[in-house]
């Protein structure tokens, strides 16, 4: 099969990367592909599964011109500024003819790996391809994974576990963590035609305005509060909203210490390394307006030579994602209510009452839709269904199955064991996740409350 992949970013801003070649893996097997993803992508399955295809997606056998580089970014972690992060195990092989990149993640030591060895195991590569697929079946803007390849190689970790390399594709690997990074060199330049590669690349309509790196900036707040709006609205908890994690294009990114709420509770945290909760479920909203300052603060050149007017047209520009963020939200919850705009006080009233009783989450709404109202909502829901809520449409956006938290980790260490069937059994359920279908009671299900005691996820590096 014959595959280009295009070199334009590498061409474009060879400042902000560089040319590296992935490790080979000692013994690559196949442990699973995303075949809808590869038919939309025009790759054939068959040859994927073939030793020339494992060559493609471990990044050891690559089509003539291609380019693979590991990017360079900065990012702020947990608030802390580290000017010099990139891709310390991570490769850009190039972009696919659809425009989208292809990227790998576990492919070995780069020049950005800060010590660390470069590899990745098979739970956290699984992790990603089983939530990321989940997402993009929810509606949730996604980089998504194309496969994942056991290397046959032992990554040490807390203990020695089964190596993988993850085949990731995306719009494309663009973060405030990049604009970061260009601004620090200090060339205003390379900033500039980053910001000119986002906008023909996320944003075109940006080139046509008066100020098209204002116009930048509110494209990225406006994709920015529609995805945040989308993660809250099904409990999703990405647990480390580093600026290095957030794109340019709104899609989903990094899927590490991530998980989904279960009781609703604000202040939800599972990330192990997130210990005063800084990226708690409820401080979502305020994180992504955090990290949207800092990229505006990379753009103040470019919006206005007057660093005071640039100053003060960024920040009132900034000022709109709190507005834009509510109206997602609020259309997201009226949706999940079935009704065409629900009073914000009424919804407000109901995150309340979740908080206090704390009903699983996901369950409440489909059980609304039937007429399960709990104890403690009798009030709200008569005032609920005062405006003749369409049950039907309820149920077309509130889901049945998503990840569980249990399910993943079961899926997960019976693939580390070396079976990925429950692995595939999972993301067959949450590729569906709004139609009841029998036999997959047990997706459904809430976790065992010993289990959501005291569940932490780990980041995996």
């Amino acid at each position: 099969m014959v595959i280009a992949l295009g070199d334009q970013f590498a061409r474009t801003l060879p400042e902000l990367s560089i040319a590296w070649q992935a490790q080979a893996p000692d013994a690559p097997a196949l442990l699973v592909l995303n075949e809808p993803l590869a038919a939309e992508l025009g790759l054939d399955p068959e040859w994927l599964r073939s030793a020339a295809g494992l060559g493609f997606l471990t990044g050891t056998t690559l089509p003539d011109g291609a380019v693979p580089v590991a990017q360079a970014y900065a990012g702020h972690q947990f608030g802390g500024l580290v000017p010099r992060l990139g891709d310390g195990r991570a490769l850009l092989l190039g972009e696919l003819p659809d425009g989208r990149d292809l990227h790998l993640k576990g492919s070995g030591r780069t020049p950005f790996a800060r010590g660390g060895d470069g590899l990745a195991a098979v739970g956290p590569m699984l992790r990603e391809y089983v939530i990321s697929e989940a997402m993009h079946a929810l509606g949730i803007p996604t980089t998504r994974a194309l496969a994942v390849v056991a290397t046959g190689t032992t990554v040490h970790r807390e203990t020695p576990q089964p190596g993988a390399v993850l085949a990731r594709v995306a719009g494309s690997h663009l973060r405030v963590g990049s604009f970061q990074y260009a601004a620090l060199t200090g060339d205003g330049e390379l900033v500039r035609r980053l910001a000119d590669y986002a906008i023909a690349r996320h944003h075109p309509q940006a080139a046509a305005a008066a100020n098209p790196y204002l116009a930048l900036l509110e494209a990225v707040i406006a994709a920015q509060a529609a995805l945040i709006a989308r993660w809250m609205a099904v409990g999703f908890i990405h647990g480390v909203m580093n600026t290095d994690n957030m794109t340019i294009s709104g899609e989903t990114i990094d899927y590490g210490p991530c998980a989904f709420m279960e009781a609703y509770d604000p202040v939800t945290v599972f990330s192990s390394i997130d210990s005063w909760g800084r990226y708690a479920y409820g401080n979502q909203p305020a994180v992504a307006a955090w990290n949207l300052a800092r990229f505006a603060e990379t753009l103040l050149p470019l919006i206005d030579a007057d660093t005071d007017r640039a100053i003060a047209t960024a920040t009132d520009t900034l000022g709109t994602f709190k507005d834009s963020y509510e109206r997602e939200f609020d259309a997201r919850m009226s949706a999940k209510l079935g009704v065409g705009q629900a009073d914000p006080q009424l919804i407000a009233d109901l995150l309340a009452l979740l908080q206090q009783h704390r009903p699983d989450f996901t369950s409440f709404f489909r059980g609304l839709s039937r007429g399960t109202v709990p104890d403690g909502f009798a009030d709200w829901a008569g005032r609920w269904r005062e405006l003749d809520p369409d049950t039907a449409a309820m149920d077309r956006v509130n889901p049945v199955y998503i990840p569980r938290n249990h399910l993943v980790e079961e899926a997960l260490a019976a693939a580390t064991a070396g079976d990925p069937g429950p692995v595939r059994d999972l993301v067959a359920a949450v590729r569906e996740p709004f139609t009841e279908r029998p036999g997959l009671a047990r997706y459904a299900e809430p976790a065992p409350a010993e289990f959501a005691a005291d569940y932490r996820t780990f980041c995996g590096t």
